[in-house]
């Protein structure tokens, strides 16, 4: 297969295409930055199969047309019927999951990244999870584990919303299992045991949508959430601190480990936690010092923002140092609130509480 990467026609309703159920799935697949020749892993299907379906999916106009495209192997399209766990002929791929941070702060290597968006539609979600409820819920457990260590799509996607630890764990031995497939169980499952069945795969583990499902799931286990996160940057435990989308339980473990890691990180992760947040991180860090090569590196700027200044005037663990340092600054000389903020600090130094 070639090396032409199938994106989406921004200027086509896809509702309105005559899509068939497998069309359907592989667009739900297309994330617009994999490439053909990685889509049979992703889709399971074979190449020559899926080249027909993209082929089709670019002569309807769902698909942009690329010079790299493989001419398909049989262009001509057999009738078929529609799949019989939808009620439409097409599922609506305008719906996105993606939603944005409580704040917008930068952070290399967190996991808000693109690569992150979960890539399956609502109106295809809906599809799988009818499919479940309405003609494989009703099989006793033990057929739907025989049947997940040996189901193809759309079943085995169906099959990850099993409540059943035993039928996560088949789907996951299933050989055509992928990132997919791990996010839905991410998102959906709600069992710790799966959960725990999930992380085991060190490539499921490490995937961004997966560990942003995992997250906001109200079951995830605080002690495996310690696991996945204990060694992030501290940049990324406070994105999650101030995530309305994750579950107190799992907010208030990851506050505790961000205590901990600020007391034991590496010293430029603090300077940009305290830089980065305008010092609205230094609430959640009361009576947390910093060592003499973050106090350092602190005292080596220009600060130019009030509200930074703020933040570090009313943290009582601010270095002696540091308040001496803001003392000095442009910002604060043309403030006085500033300053008579800093002057009050208990580490202010003793000619600027007399002032």
């Amino acid at each position: 297969m070639s090396d032409w990467t199938p994106k989406l026609n921004p200027t086509v309703d896809l509702r309105r295409l005559p899509l068939n159920a497998e069309e359907g799935f592989v667009l739900s697949r297309l994330d617009g930055h994999t490439r053909e020749k990685d889509l049979p892993a992703l889709t399971g299907f074979p190449p020559d199969k899926l080249r027909d379906i993209l082929a089709r999916l670019v002569s309807q106009g769902a698909l942009l047309p690329g010079t790299e495209a493989a001419s398909p192997v049989n262009t001509v399209r057999p009738p078929e019927a529609p799949a019989p766990f939808t009620d439409h002929p097409a599922p609506s791929l305008d719906a996105s999951d993606t939603e944005p941070l409580p704040e917008a702060e930068s952070s290399d290597g967190s996991d808000d990244d693109a690569g992150a968006t979960d890539d399956v539609p609502e109106a295809v979600l809906g599809d799988y999870r009818k499919l479940f409820e309405t003609r494989l819920h009703a099989l006793p457990e033990d057929q739907r584990v025989a049947l997940a260590h040996g189901a193809e799509d759309p079943e085995l996607s169906a099959l990850c919303f099993d409540p059943v630890p035993a039928v996560i764990k088949a789907v996951l031995e299933n050989s055509r299992v992928g990132l997919a497939h791990a996010r839905l169980i991410a998102r959906h499952h709600r069992n710790p045991v799966g959960l725990e069945a999930l992380v085991a795969r060190a490539a499921f583990a490490a995937d961004t949508g997966v560990r942003r499902f995992l997250v906001r799931n109200p079951q995830l286990p605080a002690a495996l959430f310690r696991r996945l996160w204990a060694m992030r940057r501290l940049m990324e435990h406070h994105k999650l601190t101030v995530d309305r989308d994750v579950p107190e339980q799992t907010r208030r473990t990851a506050r505790e480990l961000l205590r901990q890691r600020f007391s034991t990180g590496p010293s430029e992760e603090k300077v940009e936690l305290i830089l980065n947040t305008e010092g609205r991180a230094l609430g959640a860090l009361v009576g947390m010092p910093v060592d003499g090569k973050t106090t350092s590196l602190l005292c080596g700027r220009t600060y130019r923002s009030p509200m930074l200044v703020q933040n570090i005037a009313r943290w009582s663990a601010a270095p002696p140092a540091l308040i001496a340092h803001l003392l000095k600054q442009e910002l604060v000389r043309r403030q006085p609130q500033l300053r008579m903020m800093l002057a009050r600090h208990p580490n202010a130094p003793a000619d600027a509480k007399r002032a």
